[in-house]
């Protein structure tokens, strides 16, 4: 199986440069219009070799590359396919950004510079700003593929795309991870469905980005006519959301990487919500708005393929009624929303639910149905590990045995 990670770097042309690579992104992007404007007419849109008979010549006349000319049409094709499948209206495309196959451009990782080849046979250098965590991806097993330059607001960045093979391990245990507004819940079972471990990693960046969209909505609140008008307003409000999508990205690579490093250690296959049609069902002014914002989807993209880059399976499954079901066949009775009380033991809904999916995901996993072994240590492992740093997670296991 092959993994795949993106890496976001900043680069900076040398003086003159950088008017040949703008240059060359705006006659991308209007060339990719034009390809649009075209199939857009088309009841079906033409495969490869048709594309290349309507357009190959005329995109090669204004000084594109052949290699160029291939990933023009074919970005267009997807945009086209993607806006008609969800019905959408005919996009007119402003951003400046280019997709560029890995023959027309030349990397070196020990300078830290790129060439692309961009118009009429002209090369444009550019210096790429270096993250130490990005050295990862130049040992031998990774290997750069088409990368992605953009340029906004002045400044330039470049995608560079990753991938390596890796192979899947067999799972010995089974991790059942429920992710929710302000914490990641896991549970692990091995294979014969006994609970081996437990544990709350906390996630407090969407309630901060909650708070700086706030404070954004409330600033076109004072001025809904002229926020659009007052530079100073513009600015504060672009910070402010900036910051709530930094926080965002920050707090689900943190968790996400928790998460794989726990199912490292416990060779364990992940299971995850499959929650496509979360959006539909849900109730209230207040939840919906919150789920705009809500990263869930970016949060299961990143133990994804963090995951894969690791060996780790994972699979989706279907989460409808995990929080309200017994996982061991104990008593369940709510104690309120949150928590519940399972048999003797005080838990939360978030472990019943990731627990739940555990049993689901080994359900799948062996292709039959979850029987409990008479020796499942079930409620010594109600006790959360304190190794995981996260010490207020006790109040949310109370065991009230006497």
């Amino acid at each position: 199986m092959r993994a795949r990670a993106t890496a976001r770097v900043e680069a900076v042309a040398p003086e003159g440069g950088d008017g040949l690579l703008v240059e060359f992104l705006k006659m991308y992007r209007d060339a990719v219009q034009l390809v649009v404007n075209e199939i857009w007419k088309l009841d079906r849109a033409p495969s490869t070799k048709q594309l290349h008979t309507m357009f190959y010549s005329k995109l090669r006349a204004l000084g594109f590359r052949a290699y160029h000319v291939s990933e023009i049409y074919k970005r267009a094709r997807e945009v086209v396919e993607a806006t008609k499948r969800n019905r959408g209206s005919k996009l007119v495309l402003r951003r400046l950004t280019a997709r560029i196959s890995t023959y027309v451009y030349r990397v070196d990782f020990n300078t830290k510079t790129l060439r692309v080849a961009v118009l009429n046979g002209y090369w444009v250098e550019l210096k790429l700003k270096w993250y130490s965590y990005l050295d990862k991806y130049l040992d031998s097993s990774w290997r750069l593929g088409e990368i992605q330059v953009s340029c906004r607001n002045g400044k330039i960045v470049v995608y560079l795309t990753f991938n390596k093979e890796v192979k899947l391990r067999e799972p010995e245990t089974v991790m059942g991870v429920d992710i929710n507004f302000n914490n990641a819940t896991y549970t692990i079972v091995d294979s014969n469905g006994n609970l081996v471990s437990m544990g709350v990693i906390p996630f407090r960046g969407l309630g901060s980005a909650l708070h700086l969209k706030k404070l954004a909505e409330k600033l076109q609140e004072r001025y809904p006519r002229s926020w659009r008008s007052l530079k100073w307003v513009r600015r504060v409000r672009a910070r402010w959301l900036r910051r709530a999508r930094n926080i965002l990205i920050d707090s689900s690579h943190h968790v996400a990487k928790k998460l794989v490093e726990i199912a490292k250690e416990y060779s364990a296959l992940i299971v995850l919500e499959d929650l496509e049609k979360l959006r539909g069902r849900v109730n209230g002014a207040r939840l919906s708005w919150e789920i705009q914002l809500w990263c869930y989807r970016r949060v299961q993209s990143y133990i994804h393929y963090k995951a894969v880059a690791e060996g780790i399976k994972v699979v989706y499954v279907d989460p409808r009624g995990t929080s309200k079901t017994s996982p061991n066949g104990k008593p369940l009775k709510f104690i309120n929303y949150r928590f519940a009380k399972l048999g003797d033991t005080v838990t939360t809904r978030d472990v019943v639910a990731s627990w739940n999916l555990a049993l689901r995901g080994l359900k799948q996993m062996r292709g039959s149905r979850v029987t409990w072994s008479p020796d499942s240590p079930r409620d010594e492992a109600m006790t959360p590990r304190a190794k995981r740093g996260n010490p207020g997670a006790e109040k949310y296991f109370t065991s009230i045995h006497s």
